[in-house]
């Protein structure tokens, strides 16, 4: 939830009431930035547990004392911290895929350092299989979301506080059409984001049991409902089809300049602009609003891709920041991604995005299914082809390769990895090591 750690601003500002229209405008104007494919761009959150117990708890003086250590830090990439006490990294937009892979292994490694000496540890699970959700920051934002989630069920306190996720940002796309223009690649995020989530499916756990599932963390996200965190129907041009579901989408809160803030039920933006009660929205309210939606794929004049659990091991996150790049900004693979998913989305039964059998499907069984799991081997053929064109190194091109081999080739998933784990009680394999040269080995 890379947007869960702003407020959107003092509320005071931009006092002058917008309408409807006004709104429609500037959704359109602001999510989708259209252009040559240029940056590219990563969040990642990790769950933080102890080094060598991590079913133990960390308390919150432990966590508010670390993390006072780490903001101090000379890091490029904004470190901030979820409500449960995650942390994530979000790295600036990047100029090619190493320079995003350097610029955020860095500042992991440096994360780490700190950490280790505290005798704590990032871990990358898409939910922590061993402690129930508590909330460490407590601040008006999360006090209303707790609230606005609740009424959907225990969901949201699971999102908030026990998750943790790989958040691919790749640009919008040409205004024309073609394998990079920005109306395919926004269909293509939600036809492809359910392979995503197969391959990389990596939370099958919640109190140590298995839940039925290889991505709880999706299935989350199904139960707390298509307004909050559900897409528009892909039929018709994006831009408008985003403006009405902003519009049409719930209101989390009503924020304040002191005091808790109202959590209306049922308001939709497009009510209150025309209500004009509990008082008129401003620009600064839209722009909060649009950090309270979580759609599988969130235009932000990007495309942020929200779908993928978070990854083993050290490095494990740059096999699916890696594959993703190659599909969307190699016209190659692009073009190959797109045909290959095209089959895959008459399983959706022309219902967004996730709340359809297809993205269901995909967090359920992960590539147990037969047609993601071949999806998702053409997909990482094409990708691995792409990677030297993209200027990746040979270590991160053999990184896919061994994640292909070890688990889209055998129909398998990290979650797979972690329910053979649980019957020797070892839930976290050994992290990798170096290699001879010192540098990390990144293969998962």
């Amino acid at each position: 939830m890379s947007d869960s750690r702003s407020d959107g601003g003092d509320c005071t500002n931009h006092r002058t009431a917008v309408t409807e229209a006004e709104v429609e405008a500037l959704v359109r104007g602001i999510c989708f930035k259209t252009g040559p494919p240029r940056s590219l761009g990563v969040e990642l959150e990790w769950l933080i547990h102890e080094l060598r117990s991590p079913q133990l708890p960390v308390t919150p003086e432990r966590l508010k004392a670390v993390y006072a250590v780490l903001r101090a830090l000379p890091l490029r990439s904004p470190l901030t911290v979820e409500p449960g006490g995650q942390l994530e990294l979000s790295s600036p937009p990047a100029a090619s895929l190493m320079e995003c892979v350097e610029t955020v292994s860095a500042d992991l490694d440096t994360v780490r350092a700190v950490l280790a000496g505290e005798g704590l540890a990032l871990v990358g699970i898409g939910h922590d299989p061993w402690h129930i959700p508590r909330r460490f920051l407590h601040e008006p934002r999360y006090d209303a979301m707790e609230t606005c989630l609740d009424r959907t069920g225990p969901a949201g306190r699971h999102m908030m506080c026990a998750s943790a996720s790989v958040q691919v940002c790749v640009d919008a796309g040409h205004e024309e059409p073609g394998p990079l223009g920005h109306a395919r690649r926004w269909w293509l995020a939600h036809q492809l984001g359910p392979v995503l989530v197969a391959a990389f499916a990596n939370s099958p756990l919640i109190g140590r049991e298995p839940t039925g599932w290889r991505s709880t963390r999706q299935l989350l996200w199904l139960e707390i409902g298509a307004g909050r965190a559900g897409a528009p129907p892909l039929h018709g041009e994006p831009r408008a089809a985003w403006a009405r579901h902003v519009l049409d989408s719930p209101v989390m809160c009503v924020r304040r300049d002191s005091g808790p803030w109202d959590v209306p039920e049922g308001l939709t933006f497009r009510e209150w602009t025309r209500s004009r009660s509990p008082r008129p929205p401003t620009r600064a309210d839209l722009e909060y609003h649009l950090t309270t939606l979580f759609p599988p794929v969130r235009p932000r004049g990007h495309l942020e891709l929200r779908m993928i659990d978070a990854q083993p091991g050290d490095d494990g996150w740059i096999v699916p920041l890696a594959v993703t790049a190659a599909l969307f900004d190699d016209p190659e693979a692009a073009e190959t991604a797109y045909r290959t998913v095209k089959p895959l989305a008459e399983r959706t039964l022309n219902l967004p995005a996730p709340h359809n059998p297809l993205w269901t499907d995909a967090a359920r069984h992960g590539l147990a299914d037969p047609e993601l799991r071949e999806a998702a081997a053409v997909c990482f053929a094409a990708a691995l082809e792409a990677l030297p064109r993209l200027g990746a190194t040979a270590e991160v091109t053999e990184a896919v390769a061994a994640y292909r081999d070890r688990h889209v080739a055998r129909g398998r998933c990290p979650a797979d990895d972690l329910l053979d784990h649980l019957h020797d009680g070892k839930l976290i394999p050994s992290r990798p090591g170096r290699t001879a040269h010192g540098r990390k080995d990144i293969r998962t």
